[in-house]
């Protein structure tokens, strides 16, 4: 079959004629489970070719081929019965754990929260038609469907408040190569999403892999957590694409529920490489499996306590952050304090506007730290639109290129970044400047000419952080007066 796009695209203009199908979000995730069954079947060939004793963990008659492959088989209201009340319930009810079935705890994992949506069995029969005409056993065909599956996430970007599941391939890519994960170590990402850092992670340990052995050590050192049942069932499945036999290591759960006391030291990883939520509040109580000093409900900023906590001594981490948590007071001050004390927080990339468009119009910055040695400075790298673009948006998003520069630049860190010079993209702030700024890490391009922004986001931050400054002073002048009315009583 030549045109893999073609059939998914026919099968999103069926589903909208189902009136149980509301949106994009929700023809993405029908689409998702099906996919993820088609895919789990497919690999389940090849593993009965090659494995005398395989034995699939879901039942026979719940398995795609023998309800789904025949083109003249159950439909209508049959099929919608079979669906709804034998296979889903079937599939979230699977028994074992990660240990002793793992492939049955994978499946269940992806159906735990997992909806069929279609109210017509028939038009759901001719979506399973188009679906079996995909061959995922051709080696061609299912390099043809990662690209596809590349699109079907751009696709989010419609959905509403699921384009929060997709950071840009080019920023993943970067943020890869940069932190450059070795084969042998575990690589994490605590809010997977639809899998993006972990694939690119898989593309380049998987240059390092030469035999079987390898092969196994790199199959047992990709490990996930996603809170949302859509994402992690796309995630399971890219895995699957990309050569994870058994994504049992990405877990559905909120990270973020595990109190940090629990993680002992096998709980440590080596590299981190995640996008966390930003903007969000957790649910009440999650905040008390923090310590009492970093307490805060805001998601981004658990996270990044979080991510300190989980890396080994020398472990490396990269992540996406919003100007905001550069900027705020409080319990952010806290967190990058002890950020700054604990780990060497060497490099901070500043990214321009529209790069996570169209979701947000937050500047966002890319952080790369190590843990282990206190911060001595930091250096900043602002990186520029491409000649003759103003802005970034669906049909011109960010492209790898462009970051050839920061990685001319780079250096590395074994002799402390010795080959980095300042430029007009690039300087140095040392921690004790950024001590006098109370943990400011918000440090403007001093080769910069000073330039008056209008954009929105921009001004509704700068007015944030003014109303913060102004509270802070507020705060101290009270301070002072309680303190001069005591002394004088």
């Amino acid at each position: 079959m030549s045109n893999l796009s073609s059939v998914i695209k026919s099968i999103q203009d069926i589903m909208r004629q189902d009136s149980g199908v509301d949106g994009d979000a929700q023809r993405i995730s029908q689409l998702t489970w099906l996919l993820f069954l088609k895919v789990f079947d497919a690999l389940e060939e090849e593993l009965e070719l090659t494995r005398d004793d395989y034995k699939s963990p879901i039942p026979e008659a719940m398995r795609w081929r023998n309800w789904a492959t025949d083109a003249e088989g159950i439909t209508g209201d049959a099929l919608l019965d079979f669906v709804n009340n034998q296979l889903f319930a079937t599939l979230k009810s699977l028994s074992g754990d990660a240990q002793r079935n793992p492939r049955g705890y994978v499946v269940r994992g992806v159906f735990e929260d997992a909806y069929n949506y279609m109210k017509s069995g028939q038009l759901l029969r001719q979506v399973i038609n188009k679906l079996n005409a995909i061959d995922f056993n051709r080696q061609a065909e299912r390099h043809q469907f990662n690209d596809l599956y590349e699109k079907i996430l751009k696709d989010l970007q419609s959905a509403g408040n699921a384009g929060e599941f997709y950071t840009p391939r080019a920023v993943t890519q970067f943020m890869v190569d940069m932190v450059n994960p070795q084969l042998g170590e575990r690589v994490m990402d605590p809010a997977t999403g639809t899998g993006g850092f972990l694939v690119c992670a898989i593309e380049h340990l998987r240059k390092q892999v030469h035999n079987t052995d390898e092969e196994a050590t790199l199959q047992n050192s990709i490990l996930g957590v996603e809170k949302k049942q859509m994402p992690h069932m796309l995630c399971v499945t890219n895995l699957m694409l990309h050569g994870i036999e058994v994504p049992s290591l990405v877990r559905h759960d909120n990270t973020l529920s595990r109190p940090l006391r629990d993680y002992t030291p096998a709980d440590r990883v080596d590299v981190i490489l995640t996008n966390p939520p930003f903007g969000g509040i957790e649910e009440p109580g999650i905040e008390q499996g923090f310590p009492a000093d970093v307490r805060t409900k805001e998601t981004a900023d658990l996270f990044l306590v979080l991510i300190k906590h989980i890396l080994k001594t020398n472990g490396r981490a990269a992540l996406v952050l919003p100007d905001g948590t550069l900027f705020g007071e409080g319990v952010k001050t806290r967190i990058k304090e002890q950020l700054l004390a604990e780990c060497n927080l060497h490099t901070i990339v500043r990214l321009p506007n529209g790069v996570f468009a169209p979701y947000t119009g937050i500047k966002t910055n890319l952080l790369f730290f190590t843990k282990g040695k206190p911060t001595e400075h930091v250096w900043y790298y602002e990186h520029p639109y491409p000649a003759g673009v103003k802005n970034y948006n669906k049909t011109k998003p960010i492209c790898i290129e462009e970051f050839d520069a920061e990685k001319a630049w780079w250096g590395t860190e074994a002799d402390g970044f010795a080959a980095r010079v300042e430029n007009e993209r690039a300087w140095k702030v040392s921690i004790e400047q950024i001590k006098a700024a109370n943990y400011n890490l918000d440090q403007k391009n001093p080769h910069a000419a000073e330039v008056v922004s209008h954009d929105p986001e921009q001004l509704l931050a700068d007015y944030a952080r003014l109303q913060a400054e102004a509270q802070s002073l507020r705060d101290q002048l009270k301070s002072i007066l309680a303190q001069s009315l005591g002394a004088k009583a």
